[in-house]
């Protein structure tokens, strides 16, 4: 859509399908719309979670002409990647321009089931009928640069959360590159949550320690539960990163803007900083509205500034299949009246009345039984899909069923192997940390031993001391320095006559 046929609208409606939010904005003013409905001079943009759509890099040779692109991509994603041929997606790609291939052109395409589209809109167009824009979620950030709102060049990595979903979303010298939807919704880290707490806690109260609560100052004992999902959170972006660098060839990261739909105390910035030792700030920006001080959704802003952009400076990937019905004299309805009006006029203009009163009626009889036949041959076609595609369904029903119990069978295997090599402690590390503190106190070791059992792991150590003191000021330090590592136990320590030593035995159970 043009910038110019945008400048008519009075005001710009975007809205977040998977909460049913919606921010209207007037001028250089946005607040949230309780009661959204349709208007013929709002301008509606959504957006499509990186969930929602597959996309995929693909090549295409220069020698095809541009009005055959399409055709070209769409032949070869079905084969590239598989895609079920009964299925008719909708595409929508944009082209890359980083990259010195003198044979092939490069292209971002995003696909998407038009079914998955229609279950996600299906409330929102009860409401305002018609959506202008529907863009994937990653392609919003372009506005940022052509807004100058982020104005260095290099290789930038945006990391957003959401209730339904999160995803990293990779630009380079102000153009997109790479997203991935990973899994750490707010939704599925509470999930998380609760498997590593051991016990269910409310939704409601997991989001509420998670925005209010600052991890440097709380004294909660979710803390630690949700330091570790922090933990596996930035171990999956560091994995991200790296396999963006191999695959794209990307030198290093400029910057990482890390933030989230709701308001968090704790600086995840500089938290993931710290973690991955590249710059990192908060997914925050000055878009020039008025009331920017209120918090709101960072992805409504950027649905805003795209709807003000220029055609030439923002991406032109819209799904949406919610469009304006044509003016009226373009439609058939509009064309069939305007014959007929004209039929009167001319009854009143000429004698000929009755001629051309028979002329009009013979005239919307024929358009009349035209459309009777194209639509009957339609319902008939339309029927036949519908058994067809009522059989696939059956098929495709059975083989998802077969596909679920060998996911969760392979996914079971997966997570005691991830068990294994991620929970295993480095018993030699361990071993390390322990001795060295023995060296400060003085304290030898006799001997040392290992167990395992089915939920525990233990080390016991022989100590031999001059001094009883030595040993237990060494338990108390131990105790004080690695309260969240380890658990020790002493029962007794023993004095030998004949060697002048003290002798003990320090139990310690790895936590």
């Amino acid at each position: 859509m043009s910038t110019k046929k945008q400048s008519s609208f009075a005001s710009v409606i975007s809205l977040n399908p998977y909460n049913n939010r919606y921010f209207s904005g007037v001028s250089s003013f946005i607040s949230e719309n309780k009661t959204p409905e349709f208007s013929k001079d709002q301008f509606a943009i959504s957006y499509l979670n990186t969930d929602g759509f597959i996309t995929s890099q693909i090549a295409i040779s220069k020698n095809i002409p541009d009005e055959d692109i399409f055709d070209a991509i769409n032949n070869k994603i079905y084969d590239d990647l598989g895609l079920d041929q009964a299925i008719e997606y909708s595409l929508q790609y944009i082209e890359s321009f980083n990259n010195l291939d003198e044979a092939n052109r490069y292209f971002h395409v995003f696909i998407v089931d038009p079914l998955n589209l229609t279950q996600t809109y299906a409330q929102a167009v009860q409401k305002i009928k018609y959506i202008d824009v529907i863009i994937p979620v990653p392609l919003l950030i372009k506005s940022l640069y052509s807004k100058e709102i982020i104005e260095s060049n290099g290789v930038h990595c945006f990391i957003y959360f959401q209730e339904n979903d999160a995803f990293v979303t990779i630009y380079s010298e102000k153009e997109f590159v790479y997203t991935k939807s990973i899994k750490y919704s707010f939704i599925e880290m509470h999930e998380r949550f609760c498997e590593i707490y051991g016990e269910r806690i409310e939704y409601e109260e997991f989001i509420n320690f998670f925005a209010k609560h600052s991890l440097k100052t709380t004294k909660s004992n979710y803390k630690a539960f949700l330091i570790k999902i922090y933990k596996e959170l930035f171990a999956n972006i560091n994995d991200i990163l790296t396999y963006a660098k191999r695959a794209f060839e990307i030198d290093k990261f400029e910057q990482i803007y890390i933030g989230s739909q709701i308001e968090t105390i704790t600086k995840l910035d500089e938290m993931l900083e710290v973690e991955l030792h590249i710059k990192t700030t908060e997914f925050d920006f000055k878009y020039g509205f008025e009331n920017q001080d209120v918090f709101i959704d960072q992805l409504q802003y950027l649905m805003h500034i795209y709807t003000a952009l220029p055609l030439e400076e923002k991406y032109q990937c819209n799904f949406t299949t919610y469009h304006r019905p044509a003016k009226f004299i373009q439609r058939d309805s509009g064309k069939l009246i305007l014959v007929a009006l004209a039929s009167f006029i001319l009854a009143f203009t000429y004698p000929v009345t009755y001629w051309a009163l028979t002329y009009a009626q013979e005239l919307q009889y024929d358009l009349l039984q035209k459309e009777f036949f194209d639509l009957h041959i339609k319902k008939t076609t339309r029927e036949a899909t519908i058994k067809n595609r009522e059989a696939d369904k059956v098929r495709s029903l059975a083989l998802l069923a077969q596909e679920k119990s060998e996911f969760f069978d392979k996914k079971n295997t997966l997570t005691k192997i991830h068990n294994v090599k991620v929970n295993y402690p480095m018993k030699a590390k361990l071993l390390a940390t322990l001795t060295k503190d023995l060296n400060k106190y003085g304290v030898l070791l006799e001997s040392v031993s290992y167990s395992q059992k089915a939920d525990s792991k233990h080390f016991s150590f022989s100590l031999v001391s001059t001094q009883d003191e030595k040993i237990t000021q060494l338990i108390e330090y131990l105790t004080i320095t690695h309260e969240n590592k380890f658990r020790f136990s002493l029962e007794q320590i023993l004095y030998n006559e004949d060697s002048k030593n003290y002798f003990s035995e320090l139990k310690v159970e790895i936590l």
